[in-house]
């Protein structure tokens, strides 16, 4: 069994990995300096339905499970994903979204995905819109004028050509 990173006495229970900035940590913390240091329990922070437990034992009129919020899409409630620690499906990062990003981003240190290669901001990872037909068409014809207008007639029919191909391939 491996020792805790931190004060190196313990037996380690929590393996904990972060990346900041791209960069990858890993250590191992005995239950102690977990606490200590806020990993204790990822999900601490999350609202249980354990006093809905208990009222249903007790009397309320209704059970537990209708009087928590469940996701349309896959039946879960915010009670399950914080127990499990597993997100139901997509829409229950935006059903929960108040309760769940508070987490995340401290698991994380960001709310919004950056996919695999953190390093590389989100907007540079984003495809460029391609451009519709009638788009390039109008795009060439910029290009013709300005071939003609240099007096560049080969380059000028090539484009001609081009677009004449693609308003027949209309």
């Amino acid at each position: 069994m491996r020792k805790c990173d931190k004060c190196g006495a313990e037996n380690a229970a929590t393996h904990v990995k972060t990346i900041i900035n791209g960069e990858l940590r890993e250590y191992d913390l005995c239950s102690a300096c977990a606490h200590k240091l806020g990993y204790a329990n990822v999900f601490a922070d999350m609202e249980s339905d354990f006093s809905n437990l208990l009222g249903s034992f007790f009397g309320n009129v209704l059970p537990a499970r209708t009087q928590s919020t469940r996701c349309e899409f896959c039946g879960s409630t915010y009670a399950e994903i914080a127990n499990s620690g597993h997100v139901g499906c997509a829409n229950c990062y935006t059903l929960f979204a108040d309760r769940l990003n508070p987490s995340i981003v401290r698991l994380h240190g960001n709310a919004a995905h950056c996919g695999k290669n953190s390093k590389i901001p989100a907007e540079e990872t984003e495809k460029p819109r391609r451009k519709t037909k009638k788009e390039t068409v109008r795009d060439l014809q910029e290009q013709l004028e300005k071939a003609v207008a240099r007096q560049d007639f080969e380059q000028a029919a090539e484009l001609r050509d081009k677009i004449k191909e693609m308003e027949g391939s209309k």
